[in-house]
């Protein structure tokens, strides 16, 4: 008997695919759960066959779940309302989707092709490629790894990065702080949008987390948070056309 998790915020969502496993798909034991957060114990308790995963959650978003999750040797089935929310990225990593609501037809194509695969297929593997995929592929997530993890952070979350020698520290609005081994310059690789901008050897931040300018030798920025960050002269010709400043 196949062990199946759902996973979504909206319970309308989760009993109408509970009771279309049930109906249309033989020998399943289905487990609900509407929160990303208690669904990671759930999970690695359980230790289910397949997991549906909805991406867009109000906790964390599906992608963040499961990159904390310890337990990892699943099918895993995405499912979205969303049909443009990164699923072209999910699709090369040859990880499964379905667009709510959920079409009896393609969840029977799907659950077909979990009995012919080997339990997990290789789902470490294809949760990596997710990540470089996501990123390549115009997507806002921003993947960063510290701590034995794997961030997926929204780039509007993202307040500013300071450098300390050979370790960079992301801060959050939300006040987190996430610190990674590797230097501003390799971390800024991952930043590659027009809302951040390279302040100074020591700061790189988000244009829309300006708060206040300070003037001065080079100048320094208030950002949301209340953090300062640091304007090196040679870059503040062009700060200042990027925030329209005189």
């Amino acid at each position: 008997m196949l062990q199946i998790l759902l996973v979504d915020d909206e319970n309308d969502a989760l009993e109408a695919l509970e009771w279309k496993l049930n109906n249309y798909i033989d020998n399943v034991q289905v487990t609900t759960c509407n929160s990303p957060v208690k669904a990671i114990n759930i999970i690695n308790e359980l230790k289910p066959d397949v997991v549906f995963l909805d991406i867009q959650m109000p906790e964390m978003d599906g992608f963040t779940m499961i990159e904390r999750l310890e337990y990892r040797d699943f099918n895993l089935i995405f499912t979205t309302a969303h049909d443009e929310f990164a699923l072209k990225a999910i699709k090369v990593s040859a990880i499964d989707y379905l667009l709510k609501p959920v079409d009896k037809d393609e969840l029977l194509a799907s659950m077909e092709k979990i009995k012919k695969s080997k339990k997990g297929d290789l789902l470490e593997n294809k949760l990596k490629l997710l990540l470089n995929n996501l990123s390549e592929n115009g997507s806002d997530k921003i993947n960063i790894s510290a701590d034995g993890k794997v961030y997926l952070l929204d780039k509007e979350d993202v307040v500013m990065l300071k450098s300390d020698k050979s370790y960079t520290t992301i801060f959050l609005k939300s006040e987190q702080q996430i610190v990674v081994s590797k230097t501003l310059k390799e971390v800024e690789k991952k930043f590659q949008f027009p809302e951040f901008f390279r302040v100074h050897n020591s700061y790189l931040i988000n244009l829309n987390h300006i708060k206040e300018y300070l003037k001065g030798l080079g100048g320094e920025l208030i950002m949301t948070n209340g953090l300062t960050a640091s304007i090196s002269r040679n870059r503040k010709a062009e700060l200042f056309k990027k925030i329209y400043l005189d």
